[in-house]
């Protein structure tokens, strides 16, 4: 699954078209150390494919790169948080 990242300004999003519906992963950048996901929307479609899942290990994966931590605000980043111990290192409770 291909993820594409784009940024303008303050505000960012990782998104995902598979099998013709787009998913997304939003978020603000609230300094260059830190962003706040904010949103996810995975099509009905798409749910229980691991669409949702895949966007969130690419923002774990972009936040260790870039150097920047992660403030969950998103009810289903912040579950898949939960569920991952080992993100720890750059996700903020």
């Amino acid at each position: 699954m291909e993820i594409r990242s784009e940024e303008t300004g303050s505000h960012g999003r990782y998104s995902a078209l598979v099998e013709g519906h787009e998913a997304e992963m939003t978020y603000s950048r609230t300094s260059p150390q830190l962003i706040i996901i904010d949103h996810t929307g995975v099509s009905d479609a798409l749910r229980g494919k691991g669409v949702g899942q895949a966007l969130a290990a690419h923002a774990v994966e972009a936040a260790r790169a870039g150097g920047w931590k992660i403030i969950p605000l998103c009810p289903f980043f912040k579950s898949q948080a939960l569920r991952h111990p080992e993100w720890s290192d750059v996700v903020n409770p």
